[in-house]
């Protein structure tokens, strides 16, 4: 084993209610642009992907004590989102790009 001292850390009630705050504001803020505004079609999807990704980043760095473990961890993590990032901007411009095999209804 590594010669390493790794101290847990233990997040406060007060952060944690912080950071709980904070995604139900996303979530709200989620539910007001899929409700109320009217975004153009390509760019809805990268708006509610963009908010889900700052509340995974949330999750990930406050609940899970990415924030404070090593950076290991946390290049693998934002790995993890670079790969979803290139998979869906794939996925999208297959989508943008497609010709219509059935005409709409």
């Amino acid at each position: 084993m590594s010669g390493q001292n790794h101290e847990h850390h233990v997040s406060s009630a007060g952060q944690l209610w912080a950071v709980a705050a904070g995604l139900f504001i996303l979530t709200i803020l989620t539910v007001v642009m899929a409700k109320f505004v009217a975004i153009p079609p390509p760019f809805d999807v990268i708006v509610a992907l963009s908010i889900a990704l700052v509340k995974a980043f949330l999750v990930a760095a406050f609940f899970m004590n990415l924030y404070w473990d090593t950076k290991f961890n946390a290049m693998l993590l934002l790995m993890a989102v670079a790969f979803f990032i290139l998979m869906v901007s794939i996925t999208l411009l297959d989508m943008l790009y497609r010709v219509d095999v059935v005409p709409s209804f």
